[in-house]
């Protein structure tokens, strides 16, 4: 019998706002081990055609899935915390993201299926900025290990 309800699949979530400082992305990129100069030379980005610094791929993790806490603490849903684990997350990329872009970010369940006593839950955002531009389409995996 499953744990989470598959009347939740659809179940869309609040937008969240997510403002990209230039010192996050250089810290992102130096903590995951990214030193290409297009996210850390500020002449390098500036010559480029983006003209500016850039984020690094992996950064989308940190403005895109943002708002998959709103699942995690879902009243309705219950998941238990102790129980969850993060199965995999993909992004699809559309621009580059650029500090001071504001992003607006929507989430919602797109999937909810069961294998042996694990529950899934995908997780998807979608990611504007402030000019309603769709930078990046992200989803995630959550499993429930049994006992809800």
């Amino acid at each position: 019998m499953p744990m989470i309800d598959h009347k939740f699949i659809g179940k869309e979530y609040p937008p969240i706002k997510y403002e990209i400082g230039r010192e996050k992305l250089k810290e992102y990129a130096r903590a995951v081990g990214d030193m290409k100069p297009i996210h850390h030379d500020e002449k390098v980005g500036a010559a480029s055609s983006y003209g500016d610094i850039i984020a690094t791929p992996s950064f989308a993790a940190v403005y895109a899935l943002l708002g998959a806490r709103n699942l995690f603490f879902d009243p309705e849903i219950k998941i238990n915390m102790a129980m969850l684990v993060h199965g995999e997350q993909e992004f699809e990329w559309y621009r580059p993201a650029r500090p001071g872009d504001v992003m607006t970010v929507t989430g919602k369940i797109t999937e909810i299926y069961e294998k042996k006593d694990l529950d899934f839950v995908v997780y998807e955002a979608r990611a504007v900025n402030q000019e309603d531009e769709l930078v990046c389409v992200a989803r995630a995996t959550f499993v429930i290990r049994g006992g809800g």
